[in-house]
């Protein structure tokens, strides 16, 4: 390059100048991507702990409940049964959530430093109100029936359920502070705080009161299709005990008289999303034009982003606004009205969407078929309906990962919508090291919660009987006629 002409050797080295950058940009990208990878990979597993744990505590509750009201063994029973199920599932959670805390300051260091005086505090609340009461009452609720009475061991139970709840509260609000912030201020080295308004604003943001009703919902539907997949599962095989019986009739009535009103939660969280974050609901129904004079519902199709159109699309005419607005000629925007640098990647929201909904529906139908099979006397007879619960006994996982999918990829490209954006919030982190650390979390990872879960699934592949022993120590009988709790 010594011999050329100065303007030549000039011109040559803007151009490898160029390359190199062009590298670098594409070696980001590249980081970036395998970091959001990390990161949904193992919320994902995450996720399906705390969305079966914060039904099963209620559950549990809800049989000891029962056990002391009733004085029923089968009461008892389930609840031993179960209580063994919910301490590997809870141990699971919280290995797999530990993890999370460590990529914001491993992968998302920018997010962590802009965003952490308030999503710090709010971590912090979850871990002393919720996570210290699971923790502490957990202890109790499986060993210490031996030393405190029936009514304290069932106090326990309660304050375990409680804590799920808390736990799930503290966790929404982050996140859906994260989808609609509100309250925050900057301050001067450009973090995010609490504005003038205090914590209230920011805790009780405007999408949180409704993903938290529809998300805890979906929890407790998740957890009774999985007792009554198990359920469905052990009639199909003739063990017709009073403890598989009862723990059927259970869950079809929770899946008869919730899932209704999830579809209901579900609507008016769709709404307050049109409000908040027209551009979700825009890839969610897949409008990449407006529609000025009432929007279809477009049923199926294959989202096409480069094009900016749904091919194949199944439609129903104006049903969209009808949904959406209560009017069947009322208008829509259209993704045209969104620079594409802002638009999310529509088919995952699109599909994730429907497959959300459609097991909704589906839980729905199969909550009716177990009415009508009640009022026939034939609930524990028809095998059909057995083998649907078997079949849905594992989709409510499917929904709340589909669900979680929607919202999360929904918000893209914002980690907080509107304020920071997710190529600006990551940390400086080389390819190599992301791509170690993935395939690490995925050997890991795979490996211990399959063992977890072969393990639950040996655990319910026996049906519930009378007389369940105790969990942990041998039982042991009080004077009376009803067995103690002890050890549950």
């Amino acid at each position: 390059m010594q011999f050329l002409h100065p303007y030549r050797r000039f011109w040559l080295l803007g151009v490898e100048r160029k390359k190199e950058n062009c590298a670098d940009m594409e070696t980001t990208e590249t980081a970036l991507f395998l970091a959001r990878a990390q990161f949904a990979f193992t919320i994902s597993f995450h996720f399906l702990f705390p969305s079966f744990s914060i039904g099963l505590a209620s559950y549990l509750a809800v049989l000891e409940g029962l056990w002391l009201w009733t004085k029923k063994q089968v009461y008892l029973d389930l609840f031993r049964y179960w209580v063994r199920i919910f301490a590997i599932a809870f141990a699971m959670g919280v290995v797999s959530g530990i993890v999370m805390s460590y990529q914001f300051g491993t992968n998302w260091a920018v997010f962590s430093d802009k965003a952490g005086p308030i999503i710090g505090p709010l971590m912090a609340y979850e871990v002393l109100t919720a996570f210290f009461l699971e923790a502490g009452f957990l202890g109790v609720m499986l060993f210490g029936a031996k030393k405190v009475g029936k009514e304290l061991h069932f106090a326990a139970t309660l304050m375990v359920a409680l804590g799920t709840f808390i736990s799930a509260f503290w966790i929404l609000s982050v996140n859906s502070w994260m989808q609609t912030p509100s309250g925050w201020a900057v301050n001067h080295v450009g973090q995010f705080v609490p504005g003038p308004g205090g914590w209230l604003p920011i805790i009780f943001n405007p999408s949180f009161p409704y993903r938290l009703v529809h998300t805890v919902i979906a929890a407790y539907l998740t957890t009774a299709f999985a007792v009554g997949g198990v359920g469905g599962w052990h009639l199909l095989r003739a063990n017709h005990t009073e403890a598989v019986k009862k723990s059927f009739s259970m869950a079809m009535w929770m899946a008869a008289i919730v899932a209704p009103i999830q579809i209901i939660a579900g609507d008016e969280h769709g709404l307050n999303t049109l409000k908040y974050q027209p551009v979700k609901i825009m890839a969610m129904e897949g409008h990449f034009q407006s529609h000025p004079e009432g929007a279809p519902l477009i049923l199926f199709g294959i989202p096409d982003q480069v094009a900016q159109k749904v091919r194949y699309s199944v439609e129903i005419p104006k049903a969209s606004s009808l949904i959406l607005k209560h009017d069947l000629n009322a208008p829509l925007a259209g993704l045209d009205t969104v620079s594409r640098a802002n638009q999310p990647p529509v088919a995952v929201v699109f599909w994730t969407f429907r497959i959300m909904v459609g097991i909704g529906f589906a839980m729905l139908g199969l909550g009716l078929w177990s009415v009508f099979a009640r009022v026939r006397g034939k609930l524990y007879e028809w095998k059909g309906l057995h083998r649907a619960a078997v079949a849905m006994g594992p989709m409510g996982f499917v929904a709340v990962l589909a669900g979680w999918a929607t919202t999360e990829v929904g918000r893209q490209p914002w980690t907080i919508t509107g304020l920071l954006r997710t190529a600006q919030a990551s940390s400086s982190i080389g390819t190599p090291g992301m791509i170690g650390s993935l395939t690490a979390f995925v050997i890991v990872y795979f490996a211990a919660f399959s063992a977890g879960t072969w393990y639950i699934l040996r655990l319910v592949a026996r049906p519930p009987h009378s007389g369940e022993p105790d969990s942990v120590p041998a039982p042991i009988r009080t004077a009376g006629t009803v067995p103690a709790m002890e050890g549950t």
